[in-house]
């Protein structure tokens, strides 16, 4: 380690930005393009929010989108244009560099300065979206270290532990008041507003003593019969249970429906994707219709939102009465829907909701004290660990995030010297090199770093 700190006492333009020797130039240039890029991004962003008000906008509607775009857009900006500037200015003044100056403290100092510029209303998605992507590159770090090793499907039990919980604050009512969270209102489209807590107490009236006459099967009559009573059945529900009609319409209906509006989703999405090919009549229409991968969202949600209902009806009708308890093995079990489609993401991001949740919770009731600025505080550490990842361990950076940080910066991110760092025995620049060549990537690097 001793010949490995030697080495680090080398000037910026030999590790951050080579393309240039002045670290003025190498800052404005990854400020034009990051400036440009976020413009792109955030315009689309802020675009389909105003969209989805449904309404003609007004002059203070369109006034307040353009501001909010910039506003994002110079977010981003800062985040990545400080960032190559806080590592020279660390670098000049302590005259070398260490191992954490490299990356780590000159990302948590540009997240810093870019989260205080962004409207404090969109923290804490930022905040949950760049922690999402820190835990994964995390624990692809300790595995790829053997400290950690993964389990077979182990998103889906993430997943199940993660909603059967936030189905209990919801089934509390909980979600009307500390816990409120734009959420539960996905979770209301899959589990009902029927099953929305606070539960209220029904009453049950005990039906009159009917005299009790055994079926006949082997007679006309008989069977006409069995068959009303299997009809009235049908049409009556449990006196437990806060949905109308018949129990298991309600569970068979409550998974059609998700389950014909992921697997029309999951279509439209192909069919914009492939836009081009639609207008040129080209389209493989086998491969969008008749793919398995089509119907593994709506099977996932409607198996999910089935097996919610018909276990919460089937625990009522056992014990009797409504409980907010029953969400938990109702809710980990219809989460075995998740095997259909599953996603890391997805799974993460419902974890880091049921967190944030479950800490609201805590602090409403004085049971863990409230830390001022923690969101903040996950932003940096979160972004910090991503541009630390993407510089010594691009491998175990998320394929998405790294390109992401490529189109942010032009291309700059894959150009900065990995030979400087490969004396931590990670072999940064071999996989840099092979990551490049896998994507086609090599070429632009060095045309847009040159630029």
């Amino acid at each position: 380690m001793t010949n490995a700190a030697s080495k680090l006492v080398c000037s910026c333009s030999e590790f951050i930005h080579p393309w240039t020797d002045d670290c003025y130039k190498s800052i404005v240039g990854v400020l034009f393009q990051g400036f440009s890029h976020s413009v792109r991004i955030y315009s689309v962003v802020y675009l389909l929010s105003l969209l989805m008000k449904q309404r003609i906008p007004n002059t203070t509607d369109i006034r307040k989108t353009i501001l909010g775009m910039l506003q994002s857009s110079a977010f981003l900006t800062t985040n990545a244009a400080a960032f190559f500037m806080f590592v020279c200015i660390l670098r000049n003044i302590l005259g070398k560099f260490t191992c954490g100056t490299l990356t780590f403290y000159p990302a948590f100092l540009s997240s810093l300065a870019a989260i205080l510029i962004e409207r404090p209303v969109r923290r804490p998605l930022l905040s949950l979206y760049v922690a999402n992507n820190a835990t994964e590159t995390v624990w692809r770090m300790m595995e790829s270290r053997g400290y950690v090793s993964s389990l077979p499907s182990g998103q889906v039990l993430i997943f199940g532990l993660s909603v059967s919980i936030l189905l209990f604050v919801y089934r509390l009512g909980m979600h009307k008041g500390v816990a409120k969270d734009s959420l539960f209102d996905i979770l209301k489209m899959f589990v009902g507003k029927t099953e929305e807590g606070p539960i209220k107490k029904l009453v049950q009236v005990t039906p009159p003593t009917e005299a009790r006459t055994s079926n006949n099967f082997n007679s006309v009559s008989g069977l006409v019969q069995i068959y009303s009573n299997f009809i009235e059945k049908l049409k009556s529900n449990h006196a437990c249970c806060p949905h109308k009609g018949n129990c298991i319409h309600y569970a068979v209906m409550g998974g059609i429906r998700p389950l014909v509006g992921g697997i029309g989703l999951q279509i439209l999405l192909k069919l914009v994707l492939s836009i081009k090919k639609v207008v040129q009549l080209k389209l493989n229409v086998k491969k969008v219709f008749l793919n398995r991968s089509t119907i593994k969202l709506g099977v996932f949600l409607g198996g999910f939102s089935f097996l919610y209902k018909a276990l919460s009806c089937s625990m009522r009708h056992v014990v009797g009465k409504d409980h907010a308890l029953f969400a938990l093995p109702a809710g980990f079990i219809a989460s075995t829907a998740f095997f259909q489609y599953p996603d890391t993401t997805v799974a993460l991001y419902v974890m880091w909701k049921m967190l944030q949740i479950a800490y609201n919770i805590g602090i409403d009731k004085g049971v863990v004290p409230k830390v001022p600025g923690f969101t903040i505080f996950l932003y940096c550490v979160s972004t910090a660990t991503l541009f630390h990842a993407a510089i010594f361990e691009p491998k175990n950076l998320r394929s998405s995030y790294w390109k992401f940080l490529q189109s942010l910066s032009g291309y700059r991110v894959s150009y900065i010297n990995r030979e400087v760092i490969d004396v931590f025995g990670l072999k940064t620049s071999e996989a840099v090199s092979e990551i490049l060549k896998n994507t086609g990537e090599l070429g632009k690097a060095v045309k847009y770093a040159m630029a």
